[in-house]
Parts: structure tokens; C-alpha cells; sequence
């Protein structure tokens, strides 16, 4: 007889080496026990022969808008992830096809930049995720330099700013809807000893701490945090409980962690299996 596994729904981009993007999120569903779908919104490879550096190729918009449609019209899909979208006409064109259907839970993952690209590179991408898609978010999981982008802040120092930001980003949310919440990454780029994390509901601030594994960031960190968020939330979890799974995950999967040829490592998925 068929089964009716959890289902997951990713929006996002592929990136050529696994170690983040659609591949990581497919990873860490199917890790969770959850039967996991996805949708490309961009293509992106390293340049080994340029330090490195990412090569970035939009999808159409209309193939975009085939591929959710086709989703949709085959699985019975109530919560989503949706990770990098790259331009503004892809936040557009994902924005109106999210909008038409109810979404018991929305994660954002607000992929502003690559690593190593400018941040000047995020600023029309993220006028437009401000306006069409933050709003709707049921959670936004912004890493330190998105967090402050979103929030308008010039830098984060410490656990403070980390708040600051969180309840800055928390304002964009439209709160009309149902309980919204921020979790704002610190990593390995906040100083001292551990990783912390902030939740904000909106109300009360939950701080998430582990020690450190390096001072390194580690690709696929934050594509898995909020892939494993939106894996437990389709499990029926909640949101606390869903970020807590997240947290203890994402720090397995950075002990655990790949070597590559690249300048870093990636996170191991499979080394969780709480």
C-alpha cells in the first residue's frame, strides 16, 4: 500500500558541490524521516580556477513558476523552506506563487549573498525579500550579516546586538497571521568560546548556545539549520522544539564534518541522528 510519509517542500537554489543549498536540504530531510520536495531557483558552482569564486546562473522565472505548480498539484504540501532566490525577479515570481496557496509554516532562510561576494551584491534581493516574503515568514533564521542587513543595523558585536537584531527583524513580520519567530545566528563569527543562537517570538528571547567546533564557518551550516527547523515543523513539532533539533544537528553535522578541496568543509548531515 502507499505511504503518507511527512512532507517538506524546499524552494531554493542548487549548489554543483553538495555541500549546501537543494542537496543539503534534501540531505537533512530525508535525515529527519521526512519525505522531502524540491524546486531550483538558480545554479550555482565554484570557480576552482578563480579562488573559488561562485558562478551564478538564475532559472527563468516561468520554469520556476512550472516547478512549484507541478509540486503543488502532486503532493498535498503545507510547510516550506525557502532558501536562496538570487534576484529580485525571483523573489517576485516566488512570492506570487507561494501567496496562492495556506502554509501552515513558511521558513525563510534569507540567502542574501554567496560567501565571498560583496555585500552590495545582496541589497536589491533584499529590498525585495523585505517587502514580498519576510512578512509572510512563519520563521526567518538570518545568519549575522543578514540579520543585520535585515535590521538596519551597521555590525553585530555581541549577544546584545544578536537580540537587538532579532527583535528588529521580528517588526518586519506580519504578527496578524499567527505567532512569528526570529532566530538569529551567531556562528562561529560572534566572539567567544560557543555558537549562540537567539529565538525571539516576539515576546521572550530563548539564547542557544554549544561550543564551538573551529572558528570556522563551515558550508551548508545555515541551509541545514533551517531545512532541519522546517523537517520537524512538518513532523508537527514546534517552533521551539523544532530550532532546539536544529541547533543539536547542525553542531553534529560541523564535528562530523567533510573535508573538500575548497577553502572550507562542509556539514555532514548524517552525522545526527537524534
Amino acid at each position: 500500500m502507499p505511504s503518507t510519509p511527512p512532507l517538506a517542500y524546499v524552494i531554493a537554489g542548487s549548489e554543483a558541490t553538495g555541500g549546501a543549498g537543494i542537496q543539503a536540504d534534501l540531505k537533512t530531510f530525508q535525515q529527519r524521516g521526512v519525505y522531502g520536495v524540491g524546486t531550483l531557483t538558480c545554479i550555482v558552482s565554484f570557480d576552482p580556477l578563480h579562488d573559488w569564486a561562485h558562478r551564478f546562473v538564475p532559472v527563468e522565472p516561468q520554469v520556476i513558476v512550472d516547478q512549484i505548480e507541478a509540486a503543488t498539484a502532486t503532493h498535498d504540501l503545507d510547510t516550506v523552506k525557502i532558501g536562496m532566490l538570487g534576484t529580485p525577479a525571483t523573489v517576485d515570481v516566488v512570492a506570487k506563487s507561494v501567496s496562492t496557496r495556506p502554509w501552515r509554516h513558511v521558513v525563510l532562510d534569507p540567502v542574501l549573498i554567496c560567501k565571498g561576494q560583496e555585500p552590495g551584491a545582496a541589497l536589491d534581493t533584499d529590498t525585495a525579500l523585505r517587502e514580498r516574503v519576510l512578512p509572510h515568514a512563519t520563521v526567518v533564521t538570518p545568519n549575522m550579516f543578514e540579520a543585520a542587513t535585515l535590521a538596519g543595523m551597521d555590525r553585530i558585536d555581541d549577544v546584545a546586538d544578536l537580540t537587538e537584531a532579532a527583535r528588529r527583524v521580528h517588526a518586519l513580520l506580519d504578527t496578524s497571521a499567527g505567532p512569528r519567530y526570529v532566530v538569529a545566528k551567531g556562528g562561529a563569527e560572534l566572539p567567544g568560546p560557543d555558537a549562540v543562537d537567539v529565538l525571539f517570538d516576539g515576546e521572550e528571547v530563548t539564547v542557544l548556545t554549544a561550543p564551538k567546533v573551529g572558528e570556522e564557518r563551515v558550508s551548508g551550516a545555515g541551509c541545514t539549520f533551517a531545512a532541519a527547523i522546517t523537517a520537524e515543523l512538518a513532523k508537527g513539532a514546534d517552533v521551539p522544539a523544532a530550532v532546539e533539533v536544529a541547533k543539536d544537528m547542525v553542531t553534529a553535522g560541523i564535528r562530523a564534518r567533510v573535508a573538500a578541496h575548497t577553502p572550507f568543509d562542509t556539514v555532514w548531515q548524517g552525522a545526527y541522528t537524534g
